[in-house]
């Protein structure tokens, strides 16, 4: 993979991203991409990959201080209070997956 351009290297991040985790609610399941979420998670993430320290401790800090707001706005929850477990570990499994490969 070697993409050494940041820009392209955190486009494909965050469509991968935004193909594998979803926010679950009630069995429904809401990929990041349809939910406009990719981008902004792949941005806050992007610098554990760069430092090389990506561990679930610091992926799940970060997805606590992204909020998501539901409800048209009236309430506001925590990204990681939407993921369902498996969605974490795919998460840092590509996080991961591109700290190798950069």
């Amino acid at each position: 993979m070697a993409k050494t351009n940041t820009t392209e290297l955190l486009e494909a991040l965050a469509a991968e991203i935004g193909e594998t985790v979803y926010i679950d609610v009630a069995k429904w399941h809401l990929y990041l991409s349809n939910a406009k979420l990719h981008t902004v998670v792949a941005e806050q993430l992007y610098p554990l990959i760069t430092s090389k320290t990506v561990n679930e401790d610091q992926v799940i800090q970060v997805l606590e201080s992204i909020p998501v707001k539901i409800g048209g706005g009236r309430k506001e929850l925590a990204l990681i209070d939407l993921l369902p477990l498996q969605c974490q570990v795919a998460l840092v499994d590509i996080l991961e997956k591109y700290q190798r490969e950069i």
